[in-house]
Protein backbone atom coordinates (compact mmCIF):
# COMPACT_ATOMS: atom_id res chain seq x y z
CA UNK A 1 0.00 0.00 0.00
CA UNK A 2 1.45 3.48 -0.74
CA UNK A 3 -0.94 5.78 0.78
CA UNK A 4 0.11 9.42 2.18
CA UNK A 5 -1.69 12.12 3.77
CA UNK A 6 -0.61 15.48 5.10
CA UNK A 7 -1.25 18.63 6.80
CA UNK A 8 0.57 21.90 5.69
CA UNK A 9 0.93 25.16 4.39
CA UNK A 10 1.82 26.10 0.48
CA UNK A 11 5.25 28.04 0.07
CA UNK A 12 4.64 29.45 -2.79
CA UNK A 13 1.61 29.49 -5.43
CA UNK A 14 0.66 26.60 -7.46
CA UNK A 15 2.68 26.75 -10.63
CA UNK A 16 -0.07 25.46 -13.49
CA UNK A 17 1.09 24.14 -16.79
CA UNK A 18 -0.84 22.08 -19.91
CA UNK A 19 1.40 19.02 -21.10
CA UNK A 20 2.44 19.47 -24.73
CA UNK A 21 0.74 16.84 -26.59
CA UNK A 22 -2.66 16.30 -24.73
CA UNK A 23 -3.26 19.69 -23.14
CA UNK A 24 -3.54 18.24 -19.55
CA UNK A 25 -3.34 20.54 -16.88
CA UNK A 26 -1.02 19.49 -13.88
CA UNK A 27 -0.25 21.77 -10.94
CA UNK A 28 2.93 21.75 -8.53
CA UNK A 29 3.24 23.00 -5.37
CA UNK A 30 5.44 22.40 -2.24
CA UNK A 31 4.03 21.91 1.16
CA UNK A 32 5.51 22.47 4.66
CA UNK A 33 5.02 20.47 7.20
CA UNK A 34 5.83 20.69 10.81
CA UNK A 35 7.60 18.27 12.70
CA UNK A 36 6.42 16.10 15.29
CA UNK A 37 9.01 17.38 18.14
CA UNK A 38 11.06 20.54 18.39
CA UNK A 39 14.93 20.40 17.88
CA UNK A 40 17.60 21.25 20.60
CA UNK A 41 17.55 24.96 19.86
CA UNK A 42 13.99 25.40 20.62
CA UNK A 43 12.79 25.74 16.64
CA UNK A 44 9.66 23.57 15.42
CA UNK A 45 11.76 22.12 12.24
CA UNK A 46 9.58 21.41 9.05
CA UNK A 47 9.76 19.18 5.95
CA UNK A 48 9.40 20.84 2.45
CA UNK A 49 7.22 18.07 0.58
CA UNK A 50 6.70 18.02 -3.62
CA UNK A 51 3.33 17.58 -4.82
CA UNK A 52 1.94 17.25 -7.87
CA UNK A 53 -1.80 16.81 -9.12
CA UNK A 54 -3.45 16.70 -12.33
CA UNK A 55 -6.33 17.65 -14.54
CA UNK A 56 -9.35 19.20 -12.38
CA UNK A 57 -7.81 18.94 -9.45
CA UNK A 58 -4.81 20.41 -10.58
CA UNK A 59 -6.74 23.40 -11.85
CA UNK A 60 -8.93 23.82 -8.83
CA UNK A 61 -5.77 24.06 -6.65
CA UNK A 62 -4.12 26.74 -9.21
CA UNK A 63 -7.66 28.74 -9.30
CA UNK A 64 -8.23 28.87 -5.75
CA UNK A 65 -4.94 28.20 -3.22
CA UNK A 66 -2.07 30.61 -2.49
CA UNK A 67 1.13 30.57 -0.45
CA UNK A 68 0.49 29.84 3.02
CA UNK A 69 -2.85 28.67 2.77
CA UNK A 70 -3.54 25.45 4.88
CA UNK A 71 -4.30 22.29 3.36
CA UNK A 72 -4.40 18.34 3.62
CA UNK A 73 -3.07 16.40 0.94
CA UNK A 74 -3.91 12.69 0.47
CA UNK A 75 -2.16 10.56 -2.49
CA UNK A 76 0.75 8.20 -3.00
CA UNK A 77 4.45 8.73 -2.90
CA UNK A 78 6.15 8.95 -6.56
CA UNK A 79 9.90 8.40 -8.14
CA UNK A 80 11.51 9.03 -10.91
CA UNK A 81 14.10 10.04 -12.32
CA UNK A 82 15.09 12.23 -15.51
CA UNK A 83 18.29 13.44 -17.62
CA UNK A 84 19.13 16.45 -16.92
CA UNK A 85 20.63 19.19 -19.28
CA UNK A 86 24.48 18.94 -17.88
CA UNK A 87 23.79 14.72 -18.45
CA UNK A 88 23.58 14.36 -15.30
CA UNK A 89 20.84 11.83 -13.88
CA UNK A 90 18.17 13.66 -11.61
CA UNK A 91 16.22 11.64 -8.89
CA UNK A 92 12.91 13.50 -7.50
CA UNK A 93 10.76 11.98 -5.34
CA UNK A 94 6.69 13.82 -4.66
CA UNK A 95 2.99 13.27 -3.55
CA UNK A 96 0.85 12.37 -6.43
CA UNK A 97 -2.45 14.38 -4.72
CA UNK A 98 -5.37 12.26 -5.18
CA UNK A 99 -7.25 14.83 -2.78
CA UNK A 100 -6.81 18.34 -1.73
CA UNK A 101 -8.68 19.55 1.05
CA UNK A 102 -8.63 23.55 1.47
CA UNK A 103 -8.50 23.76 5.86
CA UNK A 104 -8.73 27.18 6.24
CA UNK A 105 -10.42 30.66 4.08
CA UNK A 106 -8.23 33.76 3.31
CA UNK A 107 -9.01 36.14 5.63
CA UNK A 108 -8.54 39.18 3.47
CA UNK A 109 -10.07 37.91 0.53
CA UNK A 110 -6.76 39.54 -1.29
CA UNK A 111 -3.58 37.67 -1.60
CA UNK A 112 -4.53 34.35 -0.79
CA UNK A 113 -7.78 34.65 -3.35
CA UNK A 114 -6.46 32.85 -6.85
CA UNK A 115 -8.96 33.08 -9.91
CA UNK A 116 -12.37 35.34 -10.87
CA UNK A 117 -14.79 32.95 -9.25
CA UNK A 118 -15.65 34.62 -5.74
CA UNK A 119 -15.44 31.49 -4.26
CA UNK A 120 -14.03 32.91 -1.48
CA UNK A 121 -14.43 36.24 -1.54
CA UNK A 122 -15.68 37.04 1.82
CA UNK A 123 -13.93 37.73 5.05
CA UNK A 124 -14.23 34.18 7.18
CA UNK A 125 -13.89 34.31 10.55
CA UNK A 126 -14.24 31.30 12.84
CA UNK A 127 -17.10 31.35 15.06
CA UNK A 128 -14.87 29.20 17.66
CA UNK A 129 -12.98 32.55 17.76
CA UNK A 130 -15.79 34.49 19.82
CA UNK A 131 -16.38 31.62 22.24
CA UNK A 132 -16.41 33.20 25.64
CA UNK A 133 -16.81 30.39 28.07
CA UNK A 134 -20.15 30.73 28.39
CA UNK A 135 -22.75 28.15 29.71
CA UNK A 136 -19.75 25.47 29.54
CA UNK A 137 -20.15 23.09 32.30
CA UNK A 138 -16.88 21.36 33.34
CA UNK A 139 -18.06 17.42 34.25
CA UNK A 140 -15.25 15.84 36.41
CA UNK A 141 -14.68 12.10 36.50
CA UNK A 142 -16.62 11.69 40.13
CA UNK A 143 -19.99 12.85 39.13
CA UNK A 144 -22.77 11.24 37.22
CA UNK A 145 -22.63 12.86 33.87
CA UNK A 146 -25.75 15.25 33.51
CA UNK A 147 -27.72 13.74 30.72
Amino acid sequence: MNKVILIGRLTKDPELRFTAGSGIAVATFTVAVDRNYVSQSGQREADFIPVICWRKLAENVANNLGKGRLVAVSGSIQTRKYQAQDGSTRYVTEVVAEEVKFLDWPKDGGSAQRGASGMYGQSYESPIDDYNGGDFIPVDGEEEVPF
